[in-house]
């Protein structure tokens, strides 16, 4: 059973690898400046944070615009007031999700050749924007966030944050953050291709991989940051189960077996140690411990107590994720609106 469990553990180490972002290297394309493209729907709380963020004038980007998704609040306001071109948006035509439909507008009306799509929840970190396009070297970059946590409740986004991180860095695309030329969006079809699923991101990276794009993903420590569900526990289970069920479907096989392996590991030596109070168990608690929390702060500043207790946000992982799992095909709410879950 050891034996069993130090290969398992290993296993959370050949994650970690990934998670490591590569020094930046010297690009001689650095300095093109991207429109950046932000869907915004009810977002007048999360806007300014992001606007006050992107740098201005020849460090800047070519131009900002917000999409403004039939918003109930002053999201277009909000917007206007920090400089953004605010484009109004059509009615939802069916078999379109609202942001797939807010991004497609958005490329339609951007003016420049590089597109920048980025969620109203993200924020560039100090020179962030010159070190993304310095980490640019041709086709589609995707960046995910690091998860700025800062209540107790969203240290439970814990292991959802893992698993998503292994599903996209290196090889795929993170759904919060795109940098891509107009010529090789259009060649992979763009928004309108995927243009009815949740989690776009993994249908789009086929999409372009099909159409010869190269593509990558880094880690977005000390780039871009980003607070996921600051309302609490319930917009935290509702945002984490509208597609998460997918999002692991869409996961490359040998990467899902591997996290599955090693969280069965994490599970294996709390259970263990208390069924046997052998000292061996105990440390193998201890190695857990400092795995996750190794892990953990690669992609988020989740807190001491989480990651000490970390068989708590563990076991609320599997719980959430059966639920999504047994859900797929129901309906969940939104902002406000009624969707199919994926």
């Amino acid at each position: 059973m050891i034996a069993l469990f130090v290969i398992l553990w290993a296993a959370g180490w050949i994650l970690a690898v990934r998670f490591l972002r590569p020094a930046a290297e010297g690009n001689p394309s650095a300095g093109f400046r991207p429109s950046i493209v932000i869907p915004a729907r009810n977002e007048e709380h999360n806007l300014p944070r992001l606007l006050e963020s992107i740098p201005q004038g020849a460090e800047g980007p070519l131009e900002i615009l917000v999409v403004d998704d039939a918003s109930e609040d002053s999201t277009a306001e909000v917007a206007r007031r920090h400089g953004a071109r605010v484009v109004s948006s059509r009615p939802l035509p069916p078999g379109w999700r609202g942001k797939t439909w807010a991004c497609h507008q958005g490329a339609e009306a951007a003016t420049g050749e590089w597109l920048m799509f980025m969620d109203a929840d993200t924020w560039f970190e100090p020179g962030g924007l010159e070190n993304i396009l310095t980490r640019h070297h041709g086709g589609a970059l995707s960046v995910l966030p690091y998860h700025a946590v800062r209540k107790p409740v969203e240290d439970l986004s814990l292991f959802f944050n893992i698993c998503m991180a292994a599903g996209t860095v290196p090889a795929s695309l993170a759904g919060q953050f795109l940098l891509v030329h107009r010529d090789d969006y259009r060649a992979a079809g763009g928004h309108e291709a995927v243009r009815g699923r949740t989690l776009e991101n993994f249908l789009l990276a086929e999409r372009m991989r099909g159409a010869g794009v190269e593509l990558r993903t880094i880690p977005g420590r000390g780039l871009i940051s980003i607070r996921m569900y600051p309302e609490g526990l319930n917009a935290l289970a509702s945002g984490w189960s509208k597609g998460f069920a997918a999002g692991a479907g869409g996961t490359a096989r040998g990467t899902m077996l591997l996290v599955i392996a090693w969280m069965s590991g994490l599970m294996i030596a709390p259970i263990a140690a208390a069924l046997t109070g052998v000292w061996w168990w105990a440390a193998a608690c201890v190695l857990c411990v400092l795995q996750v929390s190794a892990i953990g702060r690669l992609l988020g500043s989740f807190g001491a107590p989480s990651l000490f207790a970390y068989p708590v946000p563990l076991l609320f992982f599997f719980g959430l994720f059966g639920r999504a799992v047994l859900g797929r095909g129901g309906k969940s709410t939104w902002k406000g609106r009624e969707i199919d879950v994926d």
